[in-house]
């Protein structure tokens, strides 16, 4: 089976599974009960009913790092709306904003913050938004399992590396203390956002990548496919998916700016500690979708009073407390 079928299968997995867990939360944490849900409805308005019961449609497009918490988010959502339709889609993190400020969906997933052009496209189309954080990842560094001279890369490493216009071929381009095995680099494409967080984390400015790089578009299997295939080969994926491969990849530790070596990790990552591949993962409810339709925002605000237990069921690292009481004080502004 592949990662991307088994990250698939993951969610419904996870979804099942996190019923009873979530369940213990109960509706007045979550925020769905009926006064709730109901709110700026009237007579059964759209999105409500006259008993308090949500109803109407929600299109979530954007990241495919984000696409494990809110597949299981929206399962569980719907269980207990059951007349509420959760479309979540995958068109990579510029791909969903694109959609998001051309008004086609409610929420978009991204896993990175809006990049200006999109506020300016957002703003131009009248589309208002809140960015919300719903987990923390990490994204890993991996290479071949047969790779015994590389356990700690430098940021400057990297750039050596992936930087445009890098003459690296070999990994002795790299540092001339590793040896001359031939380089091979897999990397997602544009549209996604861990593209741009990994290359201006280490390149210095989103979009700075060698040309010669393996594009594998938003397929992370990919990826792992072609290191675990070649033992001069290297990528850059969500720590999560790295997670997943098991033993087909191993993962390197990070030098970070206080010179330690550090592995990615829950702890490392909520402490601060593995910089700077170490980012916060979001989605952007419309405003004119929450003021009017009162399932967006009660869908918003059972994702993040959630979180948690989302987070760690789908493989993902929680909020901090932090995060998480920022995330529920936009969410109180939502919708005016």
């Amino acid at each position: 089976m592949s990662l991307r079928h088994k990250t698939m299968a993951r969610t419904s997995v996870v979804a099942a599974a996190a019923v009873l867990v979530l369940a213990a939360c109960g509706n007045g944490e979550d925020s769905t009960d009926g006064s709730t849900q109901a709110a700026g409805t009237e007579d059964g308005a759209a999105g409500g009913s006259a008993d308090g019961a949500l109803s109407g449609d929600i299109a979530i497009d954007g990241s495919s790092t984000v696409t494990p918490l809110t597949e299981p988010a929206a399962e569980l959502f719907m269980q207990e709306n059951p007349d509420v339709r959760v479309a979540v889609g995958t068109s990579g993190t510029g791909g969903g904003f694109e959609k998001f400020c051309n008004g086609e969906t409610d929420v978009s997933m991204a896993s990175r913050p809006i990049k200006d052009e999109e506020v300016a496209a957002c703003e131009e189309a009248g589309i208002t938004y809140e960015e919300l954080g719903v987990a923390n990842d990490g994204l890993a560094v991996v290479v071949n399992p047969e790779n015994d001279w590389a356990t700690c890369l430098s940021v400057d490493e990297l750039n050596a590396a992936w930087r445009d216009g890098s003459e690296a071929t070999d990994w002795s381009g790299i540092n001339p203390e590793f040896p001359a095995e031939a380089l091979e680099l897999y990397g997602p494409g544009t549209d996604s956002g861990t593209f741009d967080y990994f290359t201006e984390a280490v390149n210095g400015e989103e979009g700075n990548i060698r040309q010669d790089y393996n594009d594998i578009g938003e397929d992370d299997n990919a990826a792992i496919t072609g290191v675990a295939g070649g033992t001069g080969a290297m990528a850059f994926i969500p720590l999560t998916f790295a997670l997943e491969a098991g033993d087909s990849v191993k993962i390197l530790e990070i030098e970070n700016e206080a010179g330690e070596c550090v592995a990615p990790s829950t702890e490392t990552v909520q402490a601060g500690d593995y910089t700077p591949l170490a980012r916060e993962l979001f989605i952007y409810p419309k405003g004119e979708s929450v003021a009017n339709k009162p399932e967006v925002k009660a869908f918003a605000e059972f994702y993040v009073n959630n979180s948690e237990e989302i987070a760690e069921a789908a493989g993902f690292i929680p909020l901090t407390e932090e995060q998480k009481q920022a995330a529920l004080d936009q969410i109180a502004t939502l919708g005016g």
